[in-house]
């Protein structure tokens, strides 16, 4: 795409199976939050966007994963707002794209056929979660909610998760994206990206699982997120990213982890575009910033106008 012209829309950019998408992910705020608080981090949130030349913001959908890794959790579960009210009351001052994720066991059928019937498709789309472990009693199953959508807002972009682990687990995620693909999803985001040399690999074997059935790839968004501290760490663990050991021992004796982990990020989006390029398939970013602390979030914001430089 040229440089003089200026990107689509990201439905439009993602849609058409383009390259270059950069979104910025966050959290919504906590539902424990007083509406003086949760006004307050809207125009913060909304400030702080403005300063990015970002094409959609990320709204995660935060879920109790204890189920999964029964592990003491490094960080308490804390329930956060619903997204999609976060962003319908209170980022009216945001007027980009938003993508909001959807665990949809939390949801009764009759909530998620509302919200998709409410949404504009020019202005939202979706990501849904399935259960973080079969054991899970959930109101709404991963194939119930995809079928909803197409029944009730089909023109709704929607997205699915990639995540390198299950890769290196089984070496199936690419036939799962494959499956995900044919049941809608236009795009992926991937889980945050710290093993770069298993991540091409299961981008490259989607991508030639694609040519093999003749259909094209679909734009994979790579998370990015800074690792600012020891506990940070630990919780990124216990959430299941893959951290390979020099990276982890790296972070672990560096003065300042913080700085330690930027530099692996921008190195990671770089080695992350170059092998994209080659290879012909479409990506874009998602650079997440879930911290509360001022100084991770200001390296978030840092890092996402870095990583606008390559794209």
């Amino acid at each position: 795409m040229s440089r003089d012209l200026p990107r689509p829309p990201l439905p439009e950019l993602l849609a058409g199976g383009q390259a270059g998408a950069l979104l910025f992910g966050i959290t919504p705020p906590r539902s424990s939050a007083t509406p003086e608080q949760i006004s307050e981090i809207a125009a913060v949130t909304t400030a702080r966007l403005a300063e990015l030349d970002v094409d959609g913001l990320v709204l995660y959908d935060i879920d109790d994963e204890s189920d999964r890794n029964p592990a003491e959790r490094p960080f308490p579960y804390l329930p956060t707002m619903d997204p999609a009210a976060f962003h319908a009351e209170h980022l009216a001052g945001w007027d980009r794209p938003v993508v909001i994720y959807r665990c949809v066991g939390k949801y009764a059928e009759d909530e998620l056929r509302g919200w998709l019937a409410d949404a504009d498709p020019q202005r939202v789309l979706g990501v849904f979660v399935g259960a973080s472990s079969s054991q899970k009693a959930v109101r709404t199953g991963l194939p119930q909610a995809q079928k909803l959508r197409r029944e009730v807002r089909p023109d709704l972009l929607l997205g699915g998760v990639a995540i390198t682990e299950r890769y290196v687990g089984g070496r199936d995620e690419h036939h799962r994206l494959l499956a995900k693909q044919a049941d809608g999803c236009t795009f992926f985001i991937s889980q945050v990206v710290y093993d770069v040399d298993s991540t091409k690999s299961m981008v490259s074997d989607y991508f030639y699982a694609c040519a093999e059935q003749g259909v094209a790839p679909r734009p994979l968004l790579f998370t990015l997120s800074v690792c600012g501290s020891l506990k940070t760490l630990a919780f990124l663990k216990w959430l299941g990213v893959g951290i390979p050991r020099w990276l982890e021992n790296s972070l672990r004796h560096a003065p300042d982890p913080l700085a330690e982990s930027y530099r692996h990020c921008v190195a990671a989006a770089r080695e992350l575009s170059e092998f994209c390029r080659r290879l012909g398939m479409p990506y874009g970013f998602n650079v997440e910033s879930v911290s509360i602390r001022k100084v991770e979030i200001e390296a978030s914001v840092a890092l996402a106008a870095e990583v606008r430089t390559l794209l």
